[in-house]
């Protein structure tokens, strides 16, 4: 199941339906010069550990800041 770049509240529906286990874990800029909207969380890496749990890494949508 492919749900590199779905919203995360899709991308767990869909893995709910299909009754995969998951974890899911957030990355951020390390340095706050990128601005970042939490509420939209994007699914941007999807493993599957040995134990069979699917491991999702989430990144917030960037914003557009205009000058």
């Amino acid at each position: 199941m492919d749900i590199i770049g779905y919203l995360l509240p899709e991308a767990e529906g869909r893995l709910k339906a299909a009754k995969v286990r998951y974890t899911i874990e957030k990355t951020a800029p390390t340095r706050d010069f990128f601005k970042v909207d939490d509420s939209q969380l994007y699914v941007i890496r999807q493993k599957i550990n040995a134990a069979g749990e699917m491991q999702i890494v989430v990144a917030a949508k960037m914003r557009k800041e205009v000058s």
